[in-house]
């Protein structure tokens, strides 16, 4: 017979919430619901969810506080005796079914919805603390030793319910997590299993035949995850050009047996006879580095060597032509100057050469941009190591200059001049006086003949209208005031490689007058002029130098000339002005500087007057002219250099100064008239990916020649897959 009695379920819907509480402890009761210590049976059948709450709540001594959101009908049966903390757990077990989740407090439990748990002051697991059981949310701090925090949240994310977090702080490689109590549980044995630390075989293999830097190359392309390899993880094989060696890192010892398979299948002597190598070149120039690489090789300083004074306006000219012979001849000579530094070492084993015709020569393919080496496997190798490390990609340098010019000049005058005669046209002698000053263009005797017109300003007078049309003597008052304001903005942008010398010229080719000079012979009359041009506009030259440490050395000449107005019709000739900074700076990337500038700021103020008429308070006026002017330029050069290392920052910074002059030209638009109706203007297509869209300049892919074997883009024995690479400065 059973000492422990069960609610049936119609006598539970008969009951209240407070005859409820009366009898779900069985224990309490008589005689006939005698049960074990501290156990009773639960079957609550779609019953109230807060009345279910409360009664597991008297039966486990907990206070359960729920949230007013927390409406609906539970069931919750037990189909035998269960202890209090088994109570406990079934209730947070049927309450995550219906999406609420009891949070455990200091003596008390809330009862939220799932979505609200993760907010309250959940139990914090840190290390070392005993961790909660059953479906309670709590929160723990996960600290990783060899894992990477961030990449752990992607794989964990999924197995973590919707409404509850996972976070990483890169700061200390931990990871937090709020979550159910047993999932947490189940969580931590993934963590623990993942934070291990990497079981990848590294490896030093000696390259005995070939070169380690193409090997290098040919194994990370073919060992690369799912492309010509096995599907497994990331390796890595890395060239010292030192020891002619490679550095094999690999994820497991199967990966790491194959790449050392294939590098042992590589490594083989080659079956051409002979000592001619074939290097092509990335980036750099072939007919430069061979020219480096032969002073490298005779212990003598290139042919073309550093220029002499500026290096702006003194360039050595670069030379050109298919075959460039670096070098001796093969004959063998007697070096008795420096050691060779290539010769110092035998990295192969082979036996040492010597310099001359054993030492061998470059020969450069200007066409090809090839280097044809002859020398010994030895000195190949270290010639090699060389050329990997002078073969890098040049970083570029974006220079963005401001010329800018403010102008102000006002001037002002005031004067007064007369003539007049006594008697009339008949008279035979008169008597007359003239004033005139040479800072008034009204001169009354040349107005008078007819030879000139009352010049610009107002002009008031007195004059006499005579028979023939022409005005008689008389006075006149001049007054004129002008102002001109200027505010002039250039801003020449250009682009260059390291230690490349850029030049930008805007402006016009000038003729100036240098002589002239008429024969003749006999009637003809032959006249002749010599004239000489001259560049005048805006010129700026730049040679950037990038440092380790990102700062910029430049190089700078700048000079804005123009061709002075007030001399055009000047008998000796054109007056050209000219302003010139030639200067060296060290500037940031990105970091404005200023080169230099002018302020100037001139007045002047003249009188001619009578002498002594000009003094006489108010009426000397009459007797005197007025002159004031004042002129202030200011000027200011600045400059910002931007470095560009990679593809991305070159086409990022090429799409702005495109879209700029794409919105520049839809800004000009005439508008529609009665007359004339808007016919619309050329526009920049937009850009795509860097591609303008529509362009008919952009023309289809053109099947690309075969490549010889051994080049770069030939065809390897597994086909690469085209890979984008970030090259570093």
């Amino acid at each position: 017979m059973k000492t422990a009695s069960k609610y049936q379920l119609p006598a539970l819907r008969r009951l209240s919430a407070g005859a409820l509480l009366c009898c779900v402890l069985s224990s309490s009761m008589g005689p006939a619901w005698a049960a074990p210590q501290d156990e009773a049976a639960l079957n609550f059948v779609g019953a109230d969810i807060e009345s279910v709450i409360k009664a597991v709540g008297h039966y486990t001594n907990i206070t359960f506080l729920i949230d007013p959101r927390v409406k609906g009908t539970i069931t919750l049966v037990s189909e035998k005796s269960i202890s209090k903390s088994q109570a406990f757990a079934l209730l947070t077990s049927a309450l995550r079914l219906q999406g609420y989740a009891i949070v455990s407090g200091d003596g008390f439990a809330k009862v939220v919805p799932e979505a609200e748990a993760k907010l309250q002051a959940t139990p914090t697991i840190v290390k070392g603390q005993v961790a909660p059981k059953g479906d309670q949310v709590a929160t723990q701090v996960f600290q990783l030793n060899h894992e990477s925090a961030a990449n752990l949240v992607g794989v964990l994310r999924p197995l973590i319910s919707t409404n509850n977090t996972i976070n990483a702080n890169p700061g200390n490689n931990t990871l937090v997590i709020t979550d159910y109590a047993d999932n947490l549980k189940r969580l931590s044995k993934i963590i623990a299993a993942m934070d291990t630390p990497a079981s990848a075989d590294m490896d030093v293999i000696p390259v005995r035949n070939a070169i380690a830097s193409d090997i290098a190359s040919m194994i990370n392309k073919l060992m690369e995850p799912g492309k010509g390899g096995d599907g497994g993880g990331q390796m890595s094989v890395l060239a010292d050009p030192r020891t002619n060696s490679l550095v094999l890192r690999a994820p497991s010892v199967a990966r790491a047996n194959l790449a050392r398979s294939l590098i042992a299948k590589l490594d083989m002597p080659t079956s051409q006879s002979g000592n001619v190598h074939v290097v092509y070149l990335k980036n750099a120039d072939a007919t430069q580095l061979a020219e480096t690489l032969r002073a490298v090789m005779s212990g003598e300083a290139p042919a073309t060597g550093g220029t002499s004074g500026n290096a702006l306006n003194n360039q050595a000219t670069m030379q050109t032509g298919a075959n460039n012979t670096i070098g001796q001849t093969g004959t063998s000579t007697t070096n008795a100057g420096p050691t060779n530094p290539l010769l110092s070492s035998n990295r192969s084993g082979t036996q040492q050469g010597t310099a001359g015709g054993s030492a061998g020569f470059i020969q450069a393919d200007a066409s090809t941009n090839t280097l044809i080496i002859t020398a010994p496997e030895a000195i190949y190798r270290n010639l090699r190591a060389v050329i990997d490390q002078l073969d890098v990609r040049r970083a570029q340098v974006y220079i963005e200059a401001l010329i800018v010019e403010v102008s102000l000049d006002k001037a002002s005058e005031f004067g007064v001049q007369w003539v007049g005669a006594s008697g009339n046209s008949d008279s035979t002698y008169r008597i007359g006086g003239l004033q005139s000053f040479s800072s008034g263009g009204n001169n009354l005797v040349n107005v008078y003949n007819g030879a000139s017109a009352p010049s610009n300003g107002l002009t008031i007078g007195i004059f006499k209208q005579l028979a023939d049309g022409k005005f008689g003597l008389g006075a006149v008052a001049h007054t004129l005031e002008t102002t001109g304001n200027g505010n002039i903005l250039s801003t020449p942008n250009m682009i260059t490689l390291d230690n490349e010398v850029a030049t930008i010229r805007v402006g016009q080719n000038v003729p100036i007058l240098t002589g002239q000079f008429t024969t003749t012979s006999g009637t003809n009359t032959n006249p002749f002029q010599t004239i000489d041009r001259k560049d005048v506009g805006l010129t700026l030259k730049v040679k950037p130098q990038i440092s380790e440490g990102g700062t910029i050395k430049l190089a700078i000449y700048n000079e804005s000339s123009s061709v002075d107005q007030s001399s055009l019709s000047a008998t000796a000739g054109i007056t050209l002005n000219t302003r010139v900074i030639e200067n060296n700076v060290i500037a940031d990337d990105g970091q404005i500087i200023v080169l230099g500038g002018l302020i100037e700021d001139t007045a002047s103020d003249g009188v001619e007057k009578i002498r002594g008429l000009g003094d006489i308070p108010v009426l000397g006026n009459l007797f005197k002219y007025n002159t004031r002017a004042r002129k202030k330029t200011n000027l200011m050069v600045f400059l910002r250099p931007v470095v560009i290392r990679n593809k991305e920052q070159s086409m990022s910074l090429a799409a702005d100064r495109y879209d700029y002059m794409r919105a520049s030209g839809a800004e000009f638009k005439p508008s529609d008239t009665i007359l004339m109706r808007q016919l619309g203007g050329p526009q920049l297509p937009v850009l795509n990916n860097g591609v303008p869209v529509g362009s008919p300049t952009v023309a289809a892919p053109v099947p690309a020649a075969p490549v010889p074997a051994g080049a770069p883009g030939a065809a390897q024995p597994v086909p690469p897959t085209p890979q984008q690479t970030t090259p570093q400065q």
